[in-house]
Order: C-alpha cells, then structure tokens, then sequence
C-alpha cells in the first residue's frame, strides 16, 4: 500500500515559511506526494508555527479551502504534529473547526483611518514609559472611564492561548460565542481582571491623554503607532477552517491545556 494511501485522496498544496526546517520538511512531502498549486488544492497544509497558520488563514480566507497544520515552528498550538507517513489518512480522518477573524479599526494621531483582520486577538499597547490610560466602551456603552495599563486585548477564542493566555486571560472553547478582553499589567483598577464579551459585540477602545500617553495599536502582526481611537469586532461572515487530527482535536488541546500544573 502506497506510503499515505486512502480511499479519498485530497489534492494538497504544502506551503511553508522561510525557516530552513519548514522549507526542508515540505520537501519531504513533496518527495512523496503530489502538490499542486493552491486554486487547485482540496487541502493547504501549512508546515510552520501558530503565526505562519493565521497569516496562511487570512490570506486565503472565505476560499472555502481548510488548512492542516504541520508544526515546525515553536509551540504549534494550532499545528499537528510532523509525519510524513499517512498523510491521506490523517487528512481524511480530520475534525474541521470554522473560526472567524476580528476587525481593527484605527483612528491615528494624524487623523488617518487603518483597516486590519486578525485570527488571534487586536491588541493595545504603551508606547512610551508612560502606562496606557483606555476608556472602554461596548456596545455604545462606557464600561470603563480610564483604565491605567500597559495594554489591553480582544481575543478570539482560537487566540485565547495565545498572547491572552501569558496575560492570564481565560482559555476559551473554540466553539465558544465569545470573546475575551484582557488587560495587561492593570494599574488602576488593579484588581481587574478582565471580562468575557459576546462575540457579537462591538468595542470601542480610545486611548486617553494621546500625547503623554501614546499606543500602538496591533491585529496579530499589523501595527499601527499612535492609535486614538480603536474599534473591533468579529466579522461573522469571514470564515477560516482548521483542520486537527482527530484524536488531539481542539477541544481536547483546550482541556488539557486547563489541567496542566
């Protein structure tokens, strides 16, 4: 039997980042398998880290195309482990997830308007010595008048074991129809936490005293200096897939993510 045969064969297009270990394990694969370009491919699988898969997802989101992950990055929470025997039957036995990005808007010290996705979470953060001072507004409603930090997100729940985690922010299910806001180093108040959002709502974060107090805002790995005032919300219409092995679903990652000591 052919090395990685199935009774379904998905038509794959392998793309890596620019590491020599993802370049090297692509041609391993295409040593075995056949690729073909991406407008062809029933399945992209990506051979990198967590942020080579977020920024394939963008780039080829609403195509309807799932992305399978290969970890040749670092932590690879969104990745599957590195074979490159059975990849057909891992393929086919795979659990599909739909996820759906967050989007920036920012309003610049210069009056400019800056557009962004972001599959993790919208991030605010000093730019100076000086701490952030934030109002924050949901759904049209001030929730907070003046929040003094070092900076402040909006994750998804895909993002949530990201940056948000480090920040001590909840792990969220995938499947979860909410989003977390999260400070970070919270001054004053200092014992706020955060809180749980629906995903369905609109936040509006200003940074106050601009000019003492400068922040830059960031959607995964755009940064735009000198924010005023900053909007996010998940766009429901948008849609990535991931695809994980079926027995280390995400659902499972989550769980034994909570139970680690």
């Amino acid at each position: 039997m052919p090395l990685g045969y199935s009774m379904t064969q998905f038509k794959v297009c392998f793309l890596s980042n620019s590491t020599q270990e993802a370049i090297t394990a692509k041609k391993q694969l295409e040593a075995v398998y056949d690729s073909v370009p991406v407008k062809q491919a029933d399945v992209i699988v990506a051979l990198g880290g967590d942020g080579f898969m977020l920024q394939t997802q963008l780039k080829f989101m609403d195509s309807g195309t799932p992305v399978y992950g290969m970890n040749k990055g670092t932590i690879g929470f969104l990745m599957n482990e590195f074979h490159v025997e059975n990849l057909q039957n891992r393929l086919a036995k795979a659990v599909r997830a739909k996820i759906h990005p967050l989007v920036m808007q920012v309003l610049d010290a210069e009056g400019n308007v800056h557009a962004s996705r972001a599959f993790n979470e919208v991030s605010l953060f000093r730019q100076s010595a000086q701490a952030a001072r934030l109002r924050i507004e949901i759904d049209g409603k001030e929730r907070m008048d003046g929040l003094v930090c070092d900076g402040l997100m909006v994750a998804t729940p895909q993002g949530s074991t990201a940056y948000n985690l480090s920040a001590h922010g909840p792990i969220l299910p995938l499947k979860a129809p909410l989003l977390a806001l999260t400070p970070v180093s919270a001054f004053r108040p200092r014992n706020w936490r955060g809180a749980l959002l629906p995903n369905t709502s609109k936040v509006k974060i200003t940074a106050l005293e601009p000019d003492k107090r400068p922040v830059n805002a960031v959607a995964d790995n755009t940064e735009i200096k000198s924010a005023i005032e900053v909007m996010v919300h998940e766009d429901r219409k948008s849609t990535g897939i991931l695809m994980f092995d079926a027995d280390h679903s995400w659902e499972e990652r989550i769980l034994d993510e909570q139970f680690r000591y």
